[in-house]
């Protein structure tokens, strides 16, 4: 059969073989044809690797594993754990056979049945055959003790409470001399430690932890054995995992981290690193010690390890000491910055991984102290480094210099070198902050355009460079030409007016400036219009030039600036007055998200806009009337005797009856009432077009140029519109609908699922539900999954989880909003199936539940 697939030139004759040879295998099985049995199965275990279906032969494996003789039985448990696995509901059969193998006088048959569940074992098979697999961890046979001790690691991830039965059994493992049983025997005990925590304070005790100890320095001094050597040491599996349950045992312990002190000194000085299995201790080594309790001289050396794998010429040695060292750093930084200087050669290393995890580690080390040096050698190698590189390089530089700077010279210094290397790979943020700083410093506004000019004489194709240069050309013009406040460090420098345009011209021409730099470049050139009267001449016909632009806004501008340079020479000065200096703390706060962009009103209130919120549809409205800046969307307070005079109308706040809910309105809210637009931006996201065309949505609106008759007061009815347009009903927050008790949807020993529940307004079919889920479990659930399932008269959209890792011990949780809508509302209540789906220490688990106790009304 083989062979003969084997031969097959196209998918279709293989289609075909396996086909007839599926055909002849089922006739077999009809049959009952016990002599070919094993070959049978042996076929379909082919057929499925291949890919095809293979489940009509599922119940050949029961058969052949009840047979009596070991042939049959080899086959069946191997095609069990091939063709089934535990979620075949088929596999129960099978708790039985296994169970009387578990008792088989003939431990090779022992030895299958352990195999088999160590592969496939379920949460049931795990309770039924538990005992079996804990009286063979004594088993007198080594081959025995070392599969049931697999076989246990399976039963313990499967069903963890199970882990104390093991406690005992497992501790008496960790004295065998037979390393295969050792080694088994310490990857049970550290798996027992990870889901039990009586059974790590068991293993800490001392009479434990000296036995692992004596243990790793008997391998640690053992002599040669061949049968276990690796490059000159002696069994380095064993090694490392001795050091892995160390690891375990002493973190969080200070008690146990001392007992282990001396030996995983003894192992990071004496184990050789001129092979790789040496490295591989070393590695693991520097893990544990990383991870117990303080040790300062021991950390010293671990960190001095890492320090020389990063000399090793293999990058992938070179690539784990650099993921280590980013992780030690937050322990030991001063230790870390001793090997300074090799990670940053590994910045300029061949490999990219190294190279961006060199990096990474390079701004982690930075501090007021040191990044002059490492700001200058990060810009020395931005010159020869690959194109590729230069994005990730110039932001960690930008990111640094912007943090630690000492001193604003020295910051605008270092971001004109980055500019004027990599301008075109730093983001728009980086050279507005660089705008905001040269803003702010008065004192040195002469010395950066003199800087900036001279730089973009040689770097004119990078971007943002030549962005911020005219920027400031045209604002500070005057003091490159006139050489003001020149600095004892600067060379001196000539420039013209005619050279300050050139730079301008030269920018709006250039072939790789876009439409950005292009329109910059025109507002500069007005203001220079201004600064420099004897080229004002020429600067008109440079802006002339882009009257018949196919880009709108650059032939708007040219036309507009033209008007202003040609008839409106009396407030041309004005108009192009140095701007203020910009507020440092306002930008950087917003730039970080930590203040709410803020929209002023010609008077100096403000309207807070939470960032994602888009500024309000009725803005336009107010710009219409010009009652405001261009921002703003609500007038201040002070506006009142200015509506009063357009309007004719009393807009002072309302008083409100007592006993009512609503509180009174400030006079900013005044218009808005009055164009019906008082809706938070939140709740109303229409745009103009929608305010104007959606008269069906409010019968009872008054326009208020028929005559400026008192609405009436009765809700989003009585809204009064000013453009002859009716706008749609904004819902008053009192009318936000009953609050709902929340539920908890979902409790288990260590998960618990709570609902809250809301409406929005105007549509009570619809519930949004804020679904939250706890871990109060001690471990860390990560790939977590939540999906739920309703009836047909429900429709159910679920957005995206905050997140799919749930920390451990109720310290965070995982938020999920559903929004389902009910087409039986009032008539049918709500109802929903769970399922939930996480991993466990890398282990799959599914959770389900069905919720009924949803309050009736919703």
């Amino acid at each position: 059969m083989i062979r003969s697939i084997r031969a097959c030139k196209t998918a279709a004759e293989e289609r075909a073989v396996v086909r007839k040879e599926c055909a002849a295998i089922r006739a077999a099985i009809n049959e009952n044809d016990q002599d070919y049995r094993h070959r049978n199965l042996a076929k379909l275990m082919f057929i499925h690797m291949l890919g095809y279906p293979t489940h009509f032969g599922q119940m050949e494996c029961l058969k052949s594993i009840a047979s009596a003789g070991f042939p049959e039985k080899r086959i069946g448990y191997l095609g069990l754990m091939l063709l089934l696995d535990e979620r075949q509901e088929v596999l129960m059969l099978v708790t039985n056979s296994l169970k009387q193998d578990l008792n088989h006088t003939n431990q090779y048959i022992v030895g299958l049945a352990l195999c088999a569940l160590g592969n496939i074992c379920s949460a049931e098979m795990a309770r039924d055959l538990a005992p079996e697999v804990e009286r063979l961890l004594q088993f007198r046979d080594p081959n025995i003790r070392k599969k049931a001790a697999l076989c246990s690691i399976r039963i313990i991830k499967k069903v963890p409470d199970l882990a104390e039965n093991f406690i005992n059994p497992a501790a008496a493992l960790l004295k065998e001399k037979h390393h295969g049983v050792l080694i088994t025997g310490i990857q049970l005990v550290t798996d027992i430690c990870k889901v039990s925590t009586e059974a790590l304070e068991f293993f800490r005790k001392p009479k434990c932890l000296d036995g692992l100890v004596k243990t790793l320095r008997d391998v640690v001094n053992s002599p040669y054995a061949p049968e276990y050597d690796i490059a000159g040491i002696t069994d380095p599996f064993l090694h490392i995992r001795l050091l892995k349950l160390l690891h375990v045992l002493g973190q969080g312990d200070a008690d146990a981290s001392d007992c282990m002190n001396d030996i995983l000194a003894q192992v990071a000085t004496k184990t050789e690193s001129n092979k790789n299995a040496g490295n591989a201790i070393l590695y693991e080594c520097v893990e544990t010690i990383m991870s117990i309790e303080d040790n300062g001289g021991l950390r010293v050396l671990a960190i001095n390890i890492l320090g020389r794998f990063l000399s090793n010429r293999d990058n992938n040695i070179r690539y784990v000491a650099l993921n280590m060292l980013m992780k030690a750093i937050t322990v030991d930084a001063q230790a870390v910055q001793r090997h300074r200087a090799t990670i940053l050669e590994c910045v300029k290393d061949l490999d990219a991984s190294i190279r961006k995890r060199a990096l990474e580690l390079v701004y982690l080390l930075v501090n007021e102290s040191n990044v002059k040096p490492l700001t200058k050698e990060l810009i020395d190698y931005l010159e020869i480094s690959d194109q590729e590189f230069k994005g990730d390089l110039t932001a960690k530089i930008c990111s640094m210099v912007e943090k630690f700077s000492p001193d604003k010279i020295w910051y605008i210094d270092q971001m004109l070198k980055v500019l004027s290397e990599a301008g075109n790979f730093v983001k728009d943020e980086v050279w507005h902050a660089l705008i905001v700083v040269i803003s702010n410093a008065s004192d040195l506004h002469g010395y950066t355009v003199r800087a900036l000019y001279r730089a973009v004489q040689t770097s004119i194709e990078q971007e943002s460079l030549v962005r911020v240069a005219i920027w400031c050309i045209g604002e500070y013009g005057d003091m490159l030409v006139n050489n003001v406040g020149v600095l004892n460090i600067e060379d001196p420098i000539t420039v013209t007016e005619s050279d300050a345009v050139d730079v301008v011209e030269i920018a709006i021409k250039h072939h790789s400036s876009d439409i950005t730099t292009k329109a910059m470049a025109m507002v500069a050139l007005l203001k220079l219009s201004s600064r420099f009267p004897s080229c004002s001449e020429r600067i008109r016909d440079i802006i002339v030039q882009n009257k018949g632009s196919l880009v709108l806004e650059l032939q708007q501008r040219s036309i507009e600036f033209n008007s202003i340079v040609e008839k409106h020479q009396n407030i041309r000065s004005t108009l192009v007055e140095r701007m203020p200096v910009l507020d440092e703390a306002t930008f950087s706060g917003r730039r970080a998200g930590s203040l709410p962009a803020t929209v002023s009103t010609s008077s100096g209130t403000s309207l807070n806009l939470p960032n994602g919120v888009a500024k309000p549809a009725a803005a336009p409205l107010v710009d219409l009337l010009d009652l405001s800046s261009d921002d703003a969307p609500v007038p201040s307070s002070s506006g009142n005797d200015f509506l009063q005079d357009l309007l004719g109308v009393d807009v002072s706040p309302a008083s409100v009856q007592p006993g009512t809910s609503q509180a009174p309105k400030a006079g900013t809210d005044v218009l808005l009432d009055l164009l019906s637009i008082g809706s938070p931006p939140v709740q109303n996201n229409s745009t103009p077009s929608d305010i104007l065309s959606s008269s069906q949505d409010n019968k009872s609106s008054v326009a208020i140029l028929d005559g400026l008759s008192p609405a009436p007061s009765g809700g989003a009815a009585s809204m009064i519109d000013l453009l002859d347009g009716f706008v749609p009903n904004s819902p008053k927050p009192e009318d936000n609908g009953p609050a709902y008790p929340s539920i908890v949807a979902f409790e288990s020993s260590s998960l618990i699922l709570t609902f809250n529940f809301s409406k929005p307004p105007g549509n009570p079919q619809t519930t949004l539900i804020q679904a939250t889920f706890t871990n109060l479990s001690p471990n860390v659930y990560t790939d977590f999954v939540f999906q739920a399932a309703v009836p047909k008269f429900l429709q159910l959209h679920l957005d995206p989880a905050s997140g799919n890792t749930l920390p451990a011990s109720g310290n965070g949780s995982i938020t999920q909003t559903l929004r389902v809508t009910n087409s039986q509302h009032g008539k049918k209540p709500l109802v929903m199936r769970t399922r939930i789906a996480y991993k466990l220490n890398n282990r799959d688990v599914l959770e389900e539940g069905q919720i009924n106790n949803f309050p009736r009304d919703l």
